[in-house]
């Protein structure tokens, strides 16, 4: 039994990312209503209007928990919400003799934090049968030199949403942990995403580097699948055994 997303409202923190714009339009062909939420209010606008006319855009700072408290006040109807997507990040990369205070705070805020005051103030307006889904991530489970933070971050939203999942019963908390996807943000990541992309395809057993769409897939799979919370789904291509 799965339920279906028609009519269904969404909102996606993180909206000006390309994974948020696969999402949202997947969302819009199931017939869902979708809210994009971000901190930079132009580039959320500017997102949503690429995405559809009826996507609507809200300003949210995942490390301003007044913010997000107001967030929760526009994104609910009269009906509630019935599920929140935090796809968010913020990188805070290099050596542990070289990492700043506040980048890696700031990568705090956004993977753990934050996601822990997405539930304080979204919780209670999630309907029966909806559910909360963040992202973790690869550097999890292949933390290299160079990765620490992003290895701490990623992997608190796995213990994360196992403790929510039980703290919020019945409504469903989970997480997707992506591969390498081909997105805007390894423009600045790497000196050279192609060459990047190339080795993940020759290295992982899926034989590619994963798409949006891949992601999309996953993410409407968890919320659409009653039976699954407290889990991070590994959206990868098989590359954490790369």
């Amino acid at each position: 039994m799965t339920y279906s997303l028609k009519d269904k409202d969404v909102l996606i923190v993180g909206g000006g990312s390309d994974i948020a714009a696969a999402l949202a339009a997947d969302l819009l062909q199931e017939g869902a209503r979708v809210t994009l939420a971000g901190r930079d209010a132009g580039r959320t606008a500017a997102a949503a209007k690429a995405v559809g006319d009826t996507v609507r855009a809200i300003a949210l700072d995942l490390s301003d928990e007044e913010s997000i408290r107001a967030a929760a006040d526009q994104a609910g109807t009269a009906d509630g919400l019935d599920h929140l997507v935090s796809v968010a990040t913020e990188r805070a990369s290099g050596p542990v003799a070289s990492l700043d205070r506040r980048a890696l705070l700031a990568a705090f805020d956004a993977k753990a934090v934050g996601p822990i005051m997405l539930a304080k103030h979204f919780a209670p307006l999630i309907t029966k049968g909806g559910s909360l889904l963040f992202f973790s991530g690869l550097g999890a489970w292949r933390p290299a030199p160079g990765g620490v933070a992003t290895a701490a971050t990623n992997g608190s939203v796995t213990t994360l949403v196992s403790a929510l999942a039980v703290e919020l019963a019945p409504t469903r908390v989970n997480a997707i942990s992506p591969g390498v996807i081909t997105t805007g943000a390894w423009d600045t990541a790497v000196p050279d995403k192609q060459r990047l992309f190339q080795h993940v395809a020759a290295t992982t057993p899926a034989r590619r580097v994963g798409q949006p769409s891949d992601v999309s897939s996953a993410a409407r799979a968890l919320l659409t699948s009653p039976f699954i919370t407290g889990e991070t789904l590994h959206v990868d291509g098989g590359g954490r055994w790369a």
